[in-house]
């Protein structure tokens, strides 16, 4: 047996003084407001169970409200019974099943582009592309408020990262002019961004990479289900569709799954099947996930009654809010950052509002800038006027507690 070596120990012993030192959640967790990893025990719905407790949840990412649909449910259950609950391998190899191909034809179909492809989770998705698409002597920019995901796969490509003040069109063509001439250019942005609620400047962006001779990829996470020609996302929103070449979407939100896709020409997805690290080396997604999908899928397009319900909660909740006093930001989406300002108020105003039976997230210091804490609020389509009006109440009446409007 070998011994140790002083510089492996060395090693060691910081990584595990690091693991040690580590205090942040300390003051939190001795007030009683640690606000993290909240067990849920029901179906995130409108309304879930927590620590026994009924909430109204108004801090999920289920835009279209069919976690619990039965007929996504009835759809997971089948896929299952007919393929067993994985695929024992990666798609590369064995993985890949009828369904996965048949889902990804719907997608590309969906959003407009010529194929699609499927990666086990959305993060993996951004991981997977950027790394494989941008070359050593390439740029890929994004905009400082960019989904962690873009921001770890442009670092693990060979190119050069730079990155622009969030919507700053001279911003961006700053940074398109700082990249060689002859360098390969690639702009990626979230289509909504997932903290503040905006929207990427789609036709800002359009216009300076055709100036540039860059290329776009939307990751529209959020904007799948919500914005566009029966939900089809951002480039839609905005009539763009034929100018992004790359539209990435997750599972997770609107599809009520786990997963992600790209959608973009023919030959790129032919690229990256051959060439995408995170899609060769990964299992692929279980049968039922890409069932629910294709279900949910299905349900969005055949009742378009769902946006137009998640779009009238968005305006009730929203005007409420901004009546009391509480200032959104720039949101225009159905994800709405109540403005709090010091962390630790913003823990305390969460607890309360989780007390008073409404479950919301809070956004602390190092996801946005020091005193600019947020309350994450986000609506679903199946949320009831009377649901929305009484998590209201409970606004007003923390607000008021903690001193809040502004």
């Amino acid at each position: 047996m070998h011994e140790p070596s002083g510089h492996g120990e060395s090693v060691s012993n910081r990584i595990r003084q690091r693991v040690l030192a580590y205090k942040r959640t300390d003051r939190v967790m001795a007030a009683g407001l640690y606000p993290y990893f909240r067990p849920i025990s029901s179906a995130q719905g409108t309304e879930v169970t927590l620590a026994g407790k009924r909430v109204l949840m108004f801090g999920s990412n289920s835009y279209m409200g069919l976690t619990d649909h039965p007929k996504v449910k009835a759809a997971a259950i089948a896929a299952t019974r007919k393929y067993g609950t994985g695929c024992a391998g990666s798609r590369f190899l064995n993985g890949t099943l009828d369904i996965h191909l048949a889902c990804e034809e719907k997608l590309a179909r969906f959003v407009k582009k010529e194929e699609a492809l499927l990666f086990s989770t959305g993060y993996q998705v951004n991981q997977g592309v950027l790394s494989c698409l941008v070359g050593h002597d390439d740029c890929v920019i994004l905009d400082k408020l960019d989904h962690a995901s873009i921001v770890e796969g442009a670092r693990l490509s060979a190119g050069t990262l730079v990155r622009f003040k969030h919507n700053d069109m001279p911003g961006l063509e700053n940074a398109l002019e700082s990249c060689p001439q002859t360098a390969g250019k690639l702009i990626v942005v979230d289509g909504v961004f997932s903290m503040d609620g905006d929207l990427a400047d789609l036709p800002g962006i359009v216009s300076l990479a055709a100036r540039h001779d860059a290329l776009i990829m939307v990751d529209d996470a959020h904007g799948i289900g919500v914005l566009g020609e029966q939900g089809s996302g951002t480039a839609s929103h905005f009539g763009l569709t034929d100018s992004v070449d790359f539209i990435m979407g997750t599972f997770s939100k609107s599809l009520a799954s786990l997963g992600g896709f790209v959608a973009a020409d023919a030959a790129t997805i032919k690229y990256l099947k051959h060439n995408s690290r995170a899609l060769i080396f990964s299992a692929s997604m279980p049968p039922s996930n890409v069932a629910a999908v294709m279900a949910a899928l299905e349900i969005i397009q055949a009742e378009p009654e769902r946006i137009r319900a998640l779009w009238d909660n968005t305006r009730r909740m929203a005007d409420g809010l901004r009546k009391m006093g509480f200032s959104l930001g720039n949101s225009v989406t159905p994800i709405l950052p109540v403005q709090i300002g010091d962390n630790f108020v913003c823990f305390k105003a969460c607890r309360l509002l989780q007390d008073e039976g409404v479950f919301v997230n809070p956004v602390v210091v190092p996801a946005v800038e020091p005193g600019h804490a947020l309350l994450r609020v986000s609506l679903m389509a199946t949320h009831t006027f009377g649901q929305i009006d009484v998590a209201l109440e409970k606004f007003e009446k923390v607000g008021k507690m903690l001193s809040l409007f502004v």
